[in-house]
């Protein structure tokens, strides 16, 4: 269902053109009762991107990784962040993009990939949309070391876990990334029929 119709923008301010680029927008929407009202909201544009899972479902393994996320230690997450790989797309494909991505971060040659869904991940303000992939691995397909690029900030360890393990970590706090969470979520229901684990109470 289209709702161009509703939406009539009236001014656009460039507020920062640094990183990535930042704008006001003033517009008018109209509401469901047919009148318009003028708004006015600031869009972050990084640009989209693409995250995946690797599983090995005979082991009942993931392929997770840990780095510094300056964002979530100033908001009090005095620790590194356990995420899946990721990266934006840079007007790549998204399947292309997400191969090159988990080779540079993880080391890991990834064969077949398959686009499960895609989300806005932080729609009142972020435009980002994210692609979101499953891929299956073994551990003979490791060929590198990963770790990123040094030349962009990145310093990324990469580790493997149980599924099982996974969840719990989610459940204790210490998996806090969104697109990780739903990703391993999607792989309990659809990849390794996780039924039930031990869930530790919650740390905040």
């Amino acid at each position: 269902m289209s709702i161009a119709d509703r939406v009539r923008v009236e001014e656009v301010t460039v507020l920062s053109d640094n990183w990535y680029v930042l704008k006001k927008t003033v517009f008018d929407f109209r509401r469901q009762d047919g009148q318009w009202q003028r708004q006015s909201r600031e869009t972050y544009d990084r640009g989209n991107g693409a995250a995946i899972l690797l599983y090995d479902p005979d082991r009942r393994m993931v392929v997770l990784t840990r780095q510094f996320r300056y964002p979530a230690f100033v908001n009090g997450h005095d620790d590194l962040l356990i995420e899946v790989p990721a990266g934006l797309l840079d007007d790549a494909e998204p399947e292309v993009r997400i191969r090159a991505e988990t080779a540079e971060e993880t080391g890991y040659r990834v064969g077949e990939v398959r686009q499960v869904f895609d989300a806005f991940m932080s729609p009142g303000s972020v435009t980002e949309r994210l692609h979101f992939f499953v891929g299956r691995y073994r551990p003979e397909d490791r060929v590198a070391d990963g770790g990123g690029n040094a030349d962009e900030g990145e310093d990324i360890a990469v580790f493997e876990v149980t599924i099982h393990d996974a969840l719990s970590m989610i459940a204790a706090g210490e998996i806090r990334d969104g697109k990780t969470i739903m990703l391993l979520q999607y792989a309990a229901l659809n990849l390794f029929a996780v039924q039930h684990w031990r869930q530790p109470s919650y740390r905040s």
